[in-house]
């Protein structure tokens, strides 16, 4: 049994086995240049954009009136014109500057209710409630209660921004906190986490697909909103913003000029998605693995 136990297993000599290479129909071949350039997003949308731009200069020149509907060309002479002087850039700057204000309010005000209506039942009813009576009310619906209450000025264009903005904002958030994971829920209950903190570092990076999908939405509501609470509201404060533009150039008759204010407003939603929330997307829950 001692000879036996303490014998060497015997030693299995090494060997080598080449390869052989794959067949030629499963080796990997270069992408063609027209492959790569069709994986691009940025290719395809601007294609989409140059698809649309032709399409409206045939239309425009097919209905052969400036009065009712300017070519692409005239539009884009136009916008080039007035961002040059000055003009647009500045209704702009003044419109962009009350949005800033009425969003960040109506974000900080979605983000304390729903934090209100994950830390108690009384929270979550007041939330619910809430979002049930004022989110199917329009925003602009708002503007002649503003006017009456805050006056000629921008604290009215700001009411009814914050009205577009919070709820949306508040029901995307709470809904992206009840999808939570129990199994996190529990890790951050283990680590003593509560109130706040529980929130902030447990709720908010889980659910963060949800808030960004809510702040998209609320910027998009807040945006049209403000360009048509300018059209029927006019000039904040002495000072026009680029719905008044768009306005001021129809009662002129400058249908090149409100086809350019409108351009504007599409461009600066494109540059704001594309540049702004694309961007956090993907520093944050694509790169994460929490958003494909």
């Amino acid at each position: 049994m001692t000879s036996l136990a303490l014998k060497t297993p015997p030693i299995r000599p090494e060997a080598e086995y080449a390869i052989a290479p794959a067949p030629a129909q499963l080796q990997a071949r270069p992408v063609p240049l027209a492959g790569r350039l069709a994986q691009h997003t940025g290719l395809r949308r601007a294609l989409v954009l140059l698809l649309l731009a032709v399409l409206w200069e045939i239309v425009a020149r097919w209905q052969d009136n400036d009065l009712l509907l300017p070519t692409f060309g005239q539009t884009a002479k136009a916008l080039v014109q007035d961002l040059a002087s000055g003009e647009l850039l500045a209704k702009t700057a003044i419109s962009l500057a009350v949005l800033l204000k009425g969003y960040a309010l109506g974000v900080v005000l979605a983000l304390a209710f729903t934090v209100l209506a994950v830390a108690s039942s009384w929270g979550r009813d007041l939330l619910s409630t809430l979002t049930a009576m004022f989110n199917p009310l329009p925003a602009i619906a708002l503007l002649p209660l503003a006017l009456l209450w805050l006056g000629l000025g921008q604290g009215s264009l700001i009411l009814v921004l914050v009205h577009s903005v919070l709820w949306p904002l508040a029901l995307n958030t709470y809904a992206g906190f009840q999808a939570v994971p129990e199994t996190l829920r529990m890790a951050g209950r283990n680590y003593g986490l509560r109130g706040v903190r529980y929130v902030v570092q447990i709720l908010v990076p889980a659910a963060l697909p949800s808030i960004l999908s809510g702040l998209k939405i609320g910027w998009a509501f807040a945006w049209r909103t403000l360009i048509a609470a300018e059209l029927v509201f006019g000039a904040s404060s002495g000072k026009g913003g680029l719905g008044w533009y768009i306005f001021q150039s129809r009662n002129e008759l400058y249908t090149d000029k409100v086809f350019a204010g409108l351009a504007l407003v599409i461009i600066i939603g494109l540059l704001v998605e594309t540049l702004g929330f694309h961007t956090l997307e993907r520093l944050t829950v694509r790169r994460w693995g929490a958003q494909r």
